[in-house]
């Protein structure tokens, strides 16, 4: 017969409840077995007491002044009647002194003891009337003692809660408010991110590959006299990779990995961030070789000094101190590195970011066409998809995207085809999965009066013709009156991936930009609200011309540009206010320049206009198909190869994705 597995049960462990439980249990017996309560003594009237009295039933009344309370004593011939059979059984307990049968809350004493001192008179009694007075010591001491009990019991209930713990666990304790929050990543029991799950990212790959191998096999690199890097610090725009690339390092080093987020270190007592970084950094030693994840640095990383108007001692600062000293200062362990990861790069310290704490910066960058095209086939994997989905097309057709974009197209597109009922993802799932992040959801429920229609219809086709007439202007793709999310219209566009823009560049995509309100000026010799954001992007291209990359001949080769971010916190311009009138003026010309462009092309095109907008107004929903059967073949198109290479002749067709999208907002 086989053995139980479970006949020895792990015992309870023991808690500090217990303790209260028992000495709250203790103080209520006796309380009880004190006061005599599980005695036979029973509760009486005036009525009855008077009765007894007459009959000689009673041979003693002890008179409590202090409670407003008589004990009753019986005669022993009393006793032996049945009227007081319920009182003369002895008591569950035996107690300690005589006990009373009765007991009675009396009135006013003045009248009880006349009534009383009466009945003896009248029956000739020699009852004994005798005075006391009681005092419960244990129940006037936890009266005394309980407010403090409370008080304490709730500073430490909140004390707990502050330190992030609940029981009896390391960060429950109330001295513990200052230990490490940081996870120590543990590859049996958590999900394992290796370099395998990590798509494009080659450079920034390749840098943290040599931090595991540096840990994994330091003597290849020391026996040459180099010295392993104490931290990489890892930098790029929202949604890239930085905590995957963490992650994978966690997943293929084989030594202690801690995580935790810059703001763990933040807390409202004064010390408490200082003495996390030096437990944090004294856990690593101990386990070293080891290495240490802060994503977000910046919440404790900015740069000293700056906006601390009351002068007062910043606990933010001393933290960032704790975290330099630990980082390479005096008994510093250079068998542990720090990684970090921010957006933020420009607010951090410049002590932070110099060599011997920061050794290396890796820049990960968004996604080229080629990476894209390798973060989609591994966010594919998991999804069941149609033999026929072209992943190049897929890459080409999303400039701009990070690898969290990407992401959420292919949940996207999962979700849009399980709507539907389908048994695979199609490529036009994938297409309805980019216009529903780029564009919103559509509302085609929504009320828009016959005239405001054709506004928005001629003002899309004022987007469509001027684009399509310029040759630095971004390919039209698609163009719709369908409203979505908060525009009424929308025009998609597929934007060239340039390294550099020359500004003919930048002046053809203001013009294409402006044929929307252009349009309505030709048609209608009057403008609307419905340009906004066609202006606010043309304002910003403008401004950044004149201030940023110089290149407007009256402000000349400058630049009020900062990178370190300095000007952030400045109460100043860095240009006189006769400087400021001119910056204003060159933009203000800049842009009507423009405009008056995308008039006369409008003019040059206006009955191939209106075709559009009558088409528009009644599909809807028009494509690059449609533009050619009205304009022709554009001759400015790039034709691109499988590889995303740029192709000499135009013998393919690279339509039907959204990616870069002019809206008009309902104002």
């Amino acid at each position: 017969m086989a053995k139980d597995n479970n006949t020895n049960p792990k015992k309870p462990k023991f808690s500090s409840w217990w303790i209260y439980g028992l000495i709250l249990v203790l103080v209520i017996a006796f309380q009880l077995f004190g006061s005599g309560n599980l005695s036979n003594t029973k509760k009486t009237t005036t009525s009855e007491l008077q009765e007894y009295l007459r009959n000689g039933d009673i041979s003693k009344i002890l008179i409590i002044t202090n409670t407003r309370q008589a004990k009753v004593f019986l005669t022993d011939e009393a006793l032996q009647k049945g009227v007081h059979k319920d009182v003369s059984e002895k008591p569950f307990l035996p107690s300690s002194g005589i006990v009373p049968q009765y007991i009675l809350d009396y009135g006013d004493l003045q009248n009880f003891e006349n009534e009383i001192k009466k009945i003896k008179q009248e029956n000739n009694l020699d009852t004994i009337v005798d005075y006391d007075t009681e005092s419960n010591y244990l129940g006037d001491f936890l009266l005394g003692i309980l407010p403090f009990i409370l008080i304490i019991g709730i500073w430490i209930y909140l004390m707990r809660r502050m330190s992030g713990g609940g029981g009896g666990g390391a960060g429950g304790q109330i001295f513990n408010i200052g230990k490490s929050k940081a996870k120590l990543f543990d590859e049996k029991t958590d999900t394992r991110t290796s370099f395998k799950d990590v798509a494009g990212l080659e450079g920034a790959k390749e840098e943290v590959e040599e931090i595991v191998d540096f840990l994994r096999n330091p003597d290849k690199y020391t026996s040459l006299g180099g010295k392993i890097p104490k931290g990489a610090l890892l930098v790029g725009p929202p949604g890239t990779g930085k905590t995957l690339l963490a992650k994978a390092v966690a997943g293929e080093a084989k030594v202690p990995f801690f995580s935790l987020s810059g703001s763990d270190f933040v807390e409202m007592f004064v010390g408490v961030g200082a003495s996390r970084v030096r437990d944090l950094f004294k856990q690593a030693k101990d386990k070293s070789p080891a290495i240490i994840f802060i994503d977000e640095i910046d919440a404790i990383g900015r740069a000293r000094g700056k906006n601390n108007f009351t002068g007062s001692n910043d606990e933010r600062e001393n933290t960032l101190n704790q975290l330099l000293t630990e980082m390479d200062g005096f008994g510093t362990n250079t068998n542990v590195i720090v990684l970090a990861a921010t957006n933020r790069a420009d607010v951090l310290d410049k002590a932070l970011m110099r060599a011997g704490r920061f050794d290396r910066q890796i820049y990960v960058d968004l996604p080229d066409i080629r990476e894209r095209k390798e973060i989609f086939e591994v966010h594919l994997r998991p999804i069941k998809t149609a033999e026929t989905l072209d992943l190049d097309f897929l890459a080409r057709q999303t400039p701009g995207f990070s690898g969290a974009d990407i992401a959420n197209v292919c949940n996207e597109a999962a979700l849009i085809a399980a709507r539907k009922e389908k048994k695979a993802v199609t490529k036009q799932d994938f297409l309805d999965a980019v216009d529903r992040i780029v564009g919103g959801l559509e509302k085609k429920n929504k009320i828009i009066t016959p005239g405001e229609k054709k506004t928005i219809a001629y003002h899309e086709a004022g987007h469509a013709t001027v684009s399509w007439m310029l040759e630095h202007a971004s390919p039209l793709v698609k163009v719709t009156i369908v409203p979505r999310g908060q525009s009424l219209g929308a025009a998609w566009y597929l934007p060239e991936e340039r390294l550099i823009v020359r500004p003919a560049q930048m002046k053809d995509e203001m013009c294409a930009t402006l044929g929307g309100r252009a349009a309505e000026k030709v048609i209608f010799n009057q403008i609307s609200t419905g340009a906004l954001s066609d202006l606010e992007k043309v304002t910003k291209q403008a401004r950044a011309m004149v201030t940023v990359y110089g290149l407007n001949d009256k402000i000349g080769n400058l630049t009020y540009y900062d990178s370190s971010g300095q000007t952030d916190y400045g109460f100043s311009k860095p240009y006189s206010e006769d400087t400021a009138q001119k910056i204003d003026r060159e933009i203000s010309i800049l842009i009507e320049d423009q405009y008056k462009r995308a008039i006369e092309v409008l003019e040059e095109n206006k009955d191939k206009l209106t075709i559009l907008a009558e088409r528009l107004l009644e599909k809807e929903v028009i494509f690059k198909e449609d533009l050619e059967k009205i304009f022709g073949k554009r001759p400015f198109d790039k034709v691109f190869d499988k590889k995303g290479q740029e192709k000499l002749s135009n013998d393919e067709d690279t339509n039907d994705l959204p990616l870069e999208e002019e809206t008009e907002e309902n104002k």
